[in-house]
């Protein structure tokens, strides 16, 4: 597939906004992808908005346009499908900055997972299905810089000009090989926030509390090195890890210095030691002297529940292996703890836990039940 394309519509008014959702509210499907700056700010934000129909491609420049609500039709409209490639964290991204609901959802990426295809990314499924070339280098770019580069705006067009090809073969895929109906309940449960994914809004160093090789004066240490760290990153408005790297807080926990002469030995650059070293050695002598952090102590899960949730996981991955795709497309994680907590004791409840994917239930309930060890099922 070669064709020379035309240039993308770029959306940063409002009466362009408005022509645009006049377009895409006629549209049967539109294709949709979103760019962010995660890897360039404190607080990652959503910086470009992608929108494809049969004849038109969109760009849209959320930092322009301080105001996108006329677009929260078109994503919750059911009769309007939103077809995206990996749609998850766009949707995680949508919802955080915009407050969008969603309804008819088709995920490429996801389709490919249920065929059972060894390698998802966009690149590689249109360069082996329409020969198609995309760079990958402008995935980790800074979306959030103006203007756009021509390579960075082409690159944009095509995360989502081809979409329509690929969703309509891997929807024929899906049919022939009788697996449309779990895809159709993935796209459908993806339309609602995972509250188990959601962020539990801890403190920053708590991500090291896991660590068995820290103590817990260790963590206190680097439980102010983080506190520091996320002061100076969201001032300079740049990711903590581009302040100073994790590895480098427990170098300094561990072998605490008492001068800036020291901080070298941990990892610190040059560089690093003349902006903040008064700083880090600050707060290396409070995490030394202030009371212990606590660490939060993971709920003990009774031996029963640990015995029917590792036969659940053993199970899918098996089932999985047969069908030649990952373990969660057999049964999604979200459904492991709620069903080996509190097992069903007949078909007719197990349909009630998973009755956003009844398919599944059809397909597997009775060994689902087997596994669990309800006599129903013996």
């Amino acid at each position: 597939m070669s064709e020379t394309l035309p240039p993308p519509i770029w959306v940063n008014t409002l009466q362009s906004l408005k022509q645009m959702v006049e377009d895409l509210a006629a549209q049967p499907r539109v294709a949709v992808d979103t760019e962010s700056n995660s890897l360039h700010a404190f607080r990652e934000q959503v910086c470009l908005l992608q929108f494809s129909t049969p004849k038109a491609d969109y760009l849209v420049d959320p930092l322009a346009l301080k105001d996108l609500s006329l677009l929260a039709p078109i994503f919750a409209n059911p009769n309007i499908e939103k077809v995206f490639h990996a749609a998850e964290y766009d949707l995680i991204c949508l919802r955080r900055d915009f407050s969008f609901t969603f309804a008819n959802l088709f995920d490429t990426m996801q389709a490919a997972r249920i065929l059972g295809y060894p390698a998802v990314g966009l690149d590689r499924l249109l360069g082996d299905k329409f020969n198609i070339k995309t760079d990958k280098r402008h995935q980790k770019a800074n979306w959030a810089a103006r203007p756009l580069t021509q390579d960075q705006i082409h690159y944009a067009r095509l995360d989502t000009h081809y979409l329509f090809n690929l969703r309509d073969v891997l929807e024929q895929e899906l049919r022939e090989r009788e697996r449309l109906a779990f895809a159709l309940e993935d796209f459908y449960r993806a339309c609602f926030p995972d509250e188990q994914k959601r962020s539990n809004g801890g403190a920053s160093w708590e991500r090291f509390a896991g660590r068995k090789d820290l103590s817990l004066r260790e963590l206190t240490i680097v439980s102010y090195l983080c506190k520091w760290r996320d002061r100076e990153a969201e001032k300079l408005n740049r990711p903590p890890y581009k302040v100073v790297m994790d590895d480098v807080f427990v170098a300094l926990a561990k072998n605490p210095p008492e001068q800036k002469v020291d901080l070298s030995g941990a990892g610190l650059s040059e560089k690093q030691i003349k902006l903040w070293g008064d700083q880090v050695l600050s707060a290396i002598r409070h995490g030394a002297q202030a009371p212990l952090v606590e660490r939060k102590q993971a709920e003990r899960k009774d031996d029963a529940v640990l015995r029917r949730l590792e036969k659940l996981k053993a199970w899918r991955k098996s089932v999985g292996l047969e069908m030649k795709v990952e373990s969660d497309i057999i049964l999604p994680k979200p459904y492991l703890g709620p069903l080996s907590e509190n097992p069903p004791k007949t078909l007719e409840e197990l349909q009630n836990m998973m009755k956003e994917t009844p398919t599944r239930v059809d397909k597997f309930g009775i060994q689902i039940l087997k596994v669990l060890g309800v006599k129903y099922a013996n």
